[in-house]
């Protein structure tokens, strides 16, 4: 007898779906801990869409890939330049989110189309590479970026049926980046479960075997380098929708992509629901724990008492956050929730 598995990244969506609409528990919370817990886990459900792209390349296909930042900004400038008032273009979100998703996919194609011949470090670095030119350009080209300034203002999405003031309430942003995030997992999870999702996983496990099986590598990487830096383009959308504008160029540069890897680390390579589990963990404790240990450590402070970078929080952060990732790669190095076929064996 066949036994199941839950589809539990699915059945976590459901319960976050649940959430805003129990009357008064997101905005007490909110009040309680003074810090904007529905907004911040809209921008979670974006950065897990994120790392569910740098999944496909590092998770399913075993590449180290630290340019996944440069495609989220590839998508957001995309969606800036299609979107704000001072360009003549001015079209519908559908529009914004389908063309940033497929321009961030071409990107992907051809940045990999030359440089697929090369593994491990050697592509780490061109990645690498590609995500510091990108971010160089995006701040020099300024008559098309506007620089280090930003595009802005991007409009609110224009939803067919849907007139609703879009920054009076959280729970709008909430429910399109978590009805994005469900796709996306659902997506993901048929082509997990397809041929070329388990000839992902053989190339992953022995490139040269999988060679000799006749799997077309090449064609393999590529796809998912396309699907990878598409969702990536995707999050990019959503990303500056929610804001309103473009944000500074340093937003799409090696820290954001390190943090997405990160994420991956922590949670399980190749396990969506390990990938969700990293996002929370790790964006969760820099975005609501941080600031609310920070106002806790504030309250025990005397009146009147000098402030020290030492009493605060935020100044031993990092060095939490270092801890954790090193004590998850002594004890756990594939993850708190690895794959079911993990990298490691």
């Amino acid at each position: 007898m066949t036994v199941r598995k839950l589809p539990w990244d699915l059945i976590v969506v459901g319960l976050l779906a649940v959430l805003p609409l129990i009357p008064g528990l997101v905005t007490g919370i909110d009040r309680t801990l003074k810090v904007p817990i529905g907004s911040e886990l809209t921008t979670l459900f974006i950065m897990a869409i994120l790392a569910l792209g740098l999944n496909v390349v590092v998770g399913y296909t075993g590449l180290l890939h630290l340019g996944i930042g440069a495609f989220f900004g590839i998508g957001a400038y995309t969606t800036g330049i299609l979107m704000v008032p001072s360009y003549p273009f001015q079209v519908s979100f559908p529009v914004a989110i389908i063309v940033a998703t497929l321009t961030a996919a071409a990107a992907g194609v051809l940045l990999g189309s030359p440089t697929l011949r090369l593994r491990g470090d050697y592509l780490a670095l061109v990645t690498l590479g590609f995500g510091e030119v990108l971010k160089f350009a995006i701040k020099n080209l300024e008559e098309i970026t506007n620089g280090t300034k930003g595009l802005n203002p991007i409009p609110p999405p224009k939803l067919p049926g849907l007139d609703a003031d879009w920054s009076a309430d959280y729970r709008y942003y909430y429910f399109l980046s978590l009805f994005v995030l469900f796709v996306v997992l659902i997506v993901l999870r048929n082509i997990e479960n397809s041929r070329m999702g388990r000839a992902w996983v053989a190339l992953r496990e022995d490139e040269l075997a999988a060679t000799c099986m006749g799997l077309d590598t090449t064609k393999l990487k590529l796809a998912a380098f396309a699907l990878g830096a598409g969702l990536a383009g995707l999050a990019g959308c959503l990303y500056v929708v929610k804001l309103g504008n473009t944000a500074d160029p340093e937003a799409y540069g090696f820290n954001r992509s390190i943090i997405a890897l990160c994420c991956l680390i922590l949670g399980g390579l190749g396990n969506r629901t390990g990938v969700l589990l990293g996002v929370f963990l790790v964006l969760g404790f820099d975005n609501i724990l941080a600031p609310v240990a920070d106002k806790y450590m504030q309250s025990l402070r005397p009146t009147g008492a000098e402030v020290k970078d030492y009493t605060t929080f935020s100044f031993w952060r990092l060095m939490v956050f270092g801890l954790a990732l090193i004590l998850a790669m002594r004890f756990r190095p594939a993850g708190l929730l690895p794959a079911k076929r993990s990298p490691t064996g």
